[in-house]
């Protein structure tokens, strides 16, 4: 059975990654609707979710800041996890952050190609 600090962990690292995710839809979205503006992170989210809902500018200056607090809350979430890791264990999880990373921008990268060709 998991004791607290394990079962925190696990359900910050599934609020994190269901967080992740959304944002990476969103992200998508607003890449392959908009050819204009910017084409990836925060600021492509902001635009996306301003055109979408109308958001004031005060809107997407709180917007904006929510996806800087998440930015923290994943290399706080990183932080912790490798606080809990051997030596060996921390190398190779930062080997498969490094992994999901790079297969993120391969999508991304795609996703551009495939949105640049219309």
């Amino acid at each position: 059975m998991l004791n607290r600090p394990k079962l925190a962990a696990v359900g910050l690292l599934a609020a994190v990654f269901v967080a992740g995710g959304l944002a990476g839809w969103g992200g998508r979205e607003a890449v392959e609707r908009d050819g204009r503006g910017p084409r990836r992170g925060p600021d492509a989210m902001v635009a996306y979710l301003s055109r979408e809902l109308d958001l004031s500018s005060s809107q997407r200056d709180s917007v904006r800041a929510i996806f800087a607090r998440f930015d923290s809350i994943k290399a706080r979430m990183r932080a912790e996890i490798d606080a809990q890791l051997t030596p060996e264990q921390r190398t190779r999880h930062q080997q498969l952050i490094d992994r999901a990373e790079h297969h993120r921008r391969e999508r991304e990268d795609s996703t551009k190609g495939k949105a640049g060709g219309h």
